[in-house]
């Protein structure tokens, strides 16, 4: 296998590794209004509400800074690794990159300071942040990854004897219909995710407002995810998008039936195993091409977008060392935090130092 093939494959496991892991955690930040919100009459602001919300951030307190490490060496794997691919990327879509940063910023500052005053208020006003981010990130994301596998506006250009490939469109260049579809789809397929994750780590009130949630989300994902990855398809498919597609949305049908039977741990495997075969869809659409080309436009190779043979001997080396201890340092930290939480487990709120 070439290394250029290998670092590709290896970049499409780190963005399914993003999306399953900080997937259930952006779902579970979008539902904090909503199964954190006011039930049985309970007035805003009440301390029972406050613990149903406590407990949908406490079941993600473990793990979403860790889980955002794999957009981190996603983007700097393809830095090292194909650095014509990475310069094209944020030259094409600085804007948008620039707000996924601002989104996970501000969604990590309302994670850290929800806490640091005893206000009903303050809180609110970082769950907002929480809720904002949770769904920027995704959205976003989502709207910038099918861009590349739709296409992007490309022109080659001649520098001596190299040509070389860049982006020549504009922001309104990424805002067309299918990409708009494609963000849309990954944040409520998140969102189902979240909901499953939910179900799966909590007890009482919380998990049976989680499984109400998957089950009309996962409707909404599947009718979605069977409108973008046909439209995908149409244009970009090949047998084996197909067959992962067909996959895919067989996996979020057990979803959603393991969800109905209450069986929470079969629906989460459900939506991650949806998750990391539409990945692979998008991955296999885009070989052997780092950036497809919109219409008749040139498409920007992996060749033309590798870095030396050199630089990516040391990185293969660097990633067969140290990926598998990545790996099982994050498998500990889930079967360490692996027990279901509720309401009863988190204690009253108490006025904190300011």
């Amino acid at each position: 296998m070439e290394l250029t093939t290998f670092w590709f494959i290896l970049l499409g496991v780190l963005w399914t590794g993003y999306f399953v892991l900080e997937g259930f955690d952006f779902g579970v930040g979008m539902l904090v209004p909503v199964l954190g919100g006011t039930a049985r009459g309970d007035a805003p602001g009440a301390p029972e509400q406050e613990k149903r919300r406590r407990v949908l951030l406490t079941s993600i307190g473990p793990f979403w800074d860790g889980n955002e490490v794999w957009l981190l060496t996603a983007g700097g794997a393809t830095f090292a690794a194909f650095p014509h691919w990475y310069a094209t990327m944020f030259s094409g879509m600085y804007l948008a990159l620039l707000l996924v940063l601002v989104g996970l910023i501000v969604r990590n500052m309302g994670f850290e300071y929800r806490h640091k005053r005893d206000s009903e208020a303050w809180r609110r006003g970082w769950d907002a942040c929480i809720v904002g981010g949770s769904v920027a990130a995704p959205l976003l994301l989502g709207t910038g990854l099918t861009n590349l596998v739709h296409g992007l506006p490309m022109t080659a250009h001649l520098a001596g004897s190299t040509t070389y490939t860049e982006f020549s469109g504009t922001l309104l260049s990424l805002l067309n219909p299918v990409s708009l579809l494609g963000g849309i789809t990954i944040t409520v397929l998140c969102l189902t995710h979240g909901a499953h994750f939910l179900a799966l780590k909590t007890q009482g009130e919380v998990r049976e407002g989680a499984r109400a949630v998957a089950a009309r989300a996962g409707v909404l994902a599947a009718v979605l995810a069977v409108l973008l990855l046909g439209w995908l398809g149409a244009e970009r498919g090949s047998t084996a998008s197909w067959v992962t597609t067909v996959v895919a949305a067989v996996a979020l049908l057990a979803a959603l039936a393991a969800n109905a039977r209450g069986r929470e741990g079969w629906a989460f495997v459900g939506t991650a195993t949806t998750t990391v075969l539409t990945v692979a869809t998008y991955f296999l659409m885009l070989f052997p091409n780092a950036i497809n080309g919109r219409g008749d436009d040139p498409a920007l190779t992996l060749d033309a977008a590798a870095s030396s043979p050199l630089t990516l001997q040391i990185m293969t080396w660097a990633a067969l060392i140290f990926t598998p201890v990545v790996l099982a340092y994050t498998a500990w930290t889930y079967w360490v935090f692996r027990k279901r939480i509720s309401t009863h487990h988190i204690p009253t709120a108490t006025a904190s130092v300011h």
